[in-house]
């Protein structure tokens, strides 16, 4: 049985064919001295043979493996330091790794979940998943993926006992939604000093006391302890390396909030720190 036609030396498109590649990066890899440029023939074009295909070849797989081309070309020179380069590759290669099975388990998580609730981490998603239909409020998820951004899953699982409790009781729903109401008067036409801030602070701090001891009589936080158990498990998803601090964090989140509006905020914080003076007044029957 005959041969096929086999060429002697091919033109630069069939070499790019055969290797995978396109004729522009077979011309970079001369301009940067990676693969020598064959002579070219008599009509002007380069020819291209057999121990070209086999650098070109080599060229392509350890491209296709990530390998720069600046230690692709230290490689066949057989330079040392190879080592470190190929070490930094295979860091980076597992970094990527994790990267794409964490996001395999946010997209899980979201078809399991079928709502938005799935792309918060899965401490915040185990806490609330199990709610009612229609219990956990659109605005209630921008506020844990806020707080999640800011103080990390475990600030935003630590909140999610506010939304537990505010599902599964509804006067202090209806008190919640009041105290919006009213928060939302505080304006630029309000002055810092309207002596209304001071009793809408009040009524905010006997809320949120009343709301800590439904948490502390509903066990939440011994749910909590539960999935901290399990934290590790959650470890890989926290470390993203883009984590800002709390403070710098909240400087660059624009909440658009008034003069009066930040000053009744204030004023809840050194209430409720105030009565946290008092001590735990709420006995734990879990």
């Amino acid at each position: 049985m005959p041969l096929p036609a086999m060429p002697r030396r091919i033109k630069i498109g069939d070499a790019a064919a055969f290797a995978g590649t396109t004729p522009r990066a077979i011309r970079h890899y001369h301009a940067i001295g990676l693969l020598a440029e064959p002579k070219r023939g008599s009509d002007g074009r380069r020819r291209y043979g057999y121990d070209d295909m086999i650098r070109l070849l080599w060229i392509r797989r350890m491209a296709d493996a990530g390998i720069s081309l600046d230690d692709i070309h230290a490689a066949l020179k057989g330079a040392t330091g190879i080592e470190q380069s190929l070490a930094r590759l295979e860091e980076s290669l597992t970094s990527k790794a994790a990267a794409i099975e964490a996001q395999r388990a946010a997209v899980k998580r979201l078809r399991e979940v079928g709502s938005p609730l799935g792309l918060l981490s899965p401490l915040v998603t185990g806490r609330l998943r199990d709610l009612p239909p229609g219990a956990l409020r659109s605005a209630d998820l921008d506020t844990l993926l806020v707080t999640e951004r800011i103080f990390g899953p475990l600030g935003a699982a630590i909140q999610a006992n506010r939304f537990i409790v505010l599902a599964t009781h509804p006067e202090l729903r209806t008190e919640e939604d009041r105290l919006a109401e009213a928060e939302a008067v505080l304006d630029d036409t309000m002055s810092p000093d309207d002596p209304r801030i001071e009793d809408l602070a009040a009524q905010r701090c006997d809320h949120e006391s009343a709301m800590e001891a439904t948490i502390e009589r509903s066990c939440l936080e011994e749910a909590l302890d539960v999935l901290l158990d399990r934290q590790d498990e959650h470890a890989s998803e926290e470390g993203d390396g883009t984590r800002m601090s709390a403070t710098e964090a909240i400087g660059k989140m624009p909440y658009n909030f008034s003069p009066a509006r930040v000053r009744y905020e204030e004023r809840v914080i050194e209430l409720l720190h105030s009565a946290d003076q008092y001590g735990d007044t709420n006995p734990r029957t879990c």
